[in-house]
């Protein structure tokens, strides 16, 4: 059987609604809508398993019903959501199961994707990562969770692009921002925060030295210890 997580409220991060421009076009405003509502359920803000109503949302972001509606439609496409006739919409709750399958399939693509990184990468890309892990300290003193949530993001999505393979850069994204939500429980614990930027900074030193076999075993140790503290957390 699945096993269903409930987010502790303690864990939650506040995020500050951001305006929308009553001036933009439908389609701005149905991005926007998009936008900060999938931000808000990959930062935990509502949490795994809450119900959401259209209006509450609508009067939070500032916007009309229309667009709220039609991100949320697009959320549900994306397994963030369900929409129940009659009944409202639901945050999808996190399922063990459902982030252990992903890893493997993230384990085996994430590996392929740092070693064409390797040998395709450009000097230009390595010092853009340099630059988005550089914050990590700070973020790491302050325990600031949604802050290493979206570095980690753009670190992993910056090895991706650096593959110059679009298809498989793609796939590891869709992985990624599924598996964010688990950031809230991983990261909860302050040496495993310290960990990760340990294991992105050996990432990225074999990468810039283009030591396949370094950069594949630094990665799947990241995996791995992602996997085992997910299950110790849990």
């Amino acid at each position: 059987m699945s096993k269903r997580i409930t987010l502790a409220s303690s864990n939650r991060v506040a995020l500050q609604p951001a305006p929308a421009s009553k001036a933009a076009g439908g389609a701005v405003l149905r991005e926007h809508a998009y936008a900060e509502l999938k931000r808000r359920i990959l930062g935990c803000e509502f949490r795994p398993g809450e119900a959401i109503n259209e209006a509450q949302i609508g009067a939070l972001l500032g916007l009309g019903r229309t667009p709220v509606h039609q991100a949320l439609h697009r959320l549900e496409v994306e397994g963030l959501v369900s929409i129940m006739p009659r009944k409202g919409v639901l945050v999808t709750p996190l399922s063990l199961n459902d982030v252990l399958d992903m890893i493997e399939v993230r384990a085996a693509n994430e590996l392929l994707c740092v070693t064409l990184a390797a040998q395709r990468a450009h000097p230009s890309d390595f010092k853009a990562m340099r630059e988005i892990i550089a914050p990590s300290p700070d973020l790491i003193e302050q325990r600031d969770l949604s802050g290493l949530m979206t570095l980690d993001l753009k670190f992993h999505l910056a090895i991706s692009a650096s593959s110059r393979n679009r298809v498989l850069a793609d796939m590891l994204r869709n992985l990624h921002e599924k598996q964010s939500r688990f950031w809230f429980y991983s990261l909860s614990d302050p040496v495993h925060m310290k960990n990760v930027y340990d294991e992105h900074r050996q990432m990225l030193d074999a990468l810039e030295s283009r030591d396949i076999a370094a950069v594949r075993e630094a990665t799947q140790y990241h995996i791995d210890q992602f996997r085992s503290n997910i299950i110790r957390t849990i």
